[in-house]
């Protein structure tokens, strides 16, 4: 077998200023950077987004359907079907997070609780990171009590109506779709 040239080193790239343009804490910062690239290039205008880290959970009763809600996104400025979600505050592990955002969202709680990874929705921007969860056994122990913005719709979906609400674009998330393609994928949900 010939030998292959050496390939690009992947080095990271180097900020060489970085200054805040816009702050609305605790849900956005956007910051203008200056970077030089490892073949030298320096780009003056590269923009980074901050947003919190969140948790997505896709969690299933004891009689397998899918706690699901349907809510009013401004963002998307339509109707969607969500899974429960939220913000992890600072210093919260983001399992907990999980928990606690379910449980004030839909008053539901689970004891089996698997993480799927944690991913960033746009790796050229950051824009904070989903931490995915698969809790199995859930069962209603409260009354919702989010004070989110939002109204929101409690459903319980099979797998098969779930899967047929994001073929059919009722579901917008990619953290949503991406954690309802962990955890029922019998490869990828092994991890």
């Amino acid at each position: 077998m010939k030998a292959q040239p050496p390939g690009p080193t992947h080095a990271p790239w180097q900020v060489l200023q970085s200054r805040e343009i816009y702050a609305a804490a605790p849900w956005v910062r956007l910051s203008l950077q200056e970077v030089r690239l490892p073949d030298g290039r320096v780009v003056r205008d590269y923009h980074q987004i901050a947003l919190p880290e969140y948790s997505v959970v896709f969690a299933e009763t004891e009689d397998g359907r899918v706690l699901v809600e349907r809510q009013y996104k401004h963002g998307i400025g339509e109707v969607t079907l969500m899974l429960p979600a939220g913000l992890i505050e600072p210093g919260e592990e983001p399992c907990r997070g999980a928990q606690r955002e379910m449980l004030e969202e839909t008053g539901y709680t689970a004891d089996d609780w698997k993480p799927l990874g944690r991913f960033v929705p746009n790796s050229n921007y950051g824009c904070g990171r989903a931490h995915l969860f698969h809790a199995r056994g859930a069962r209603r122990v409260a009354e919702p009590n989010a004070g989110d913005l939002e109204e929101m719709e409690i459903l319980l979906l099979t797998r098969d109506e779930l899967f047929r609400a994001v073929r059919e674009g009722r579901v917008h998330a990619t953290a949503v779709v991406a954690a309802i393609a962990l955890a029922t994928h019998p490869v990828l949900g092994a991890v």
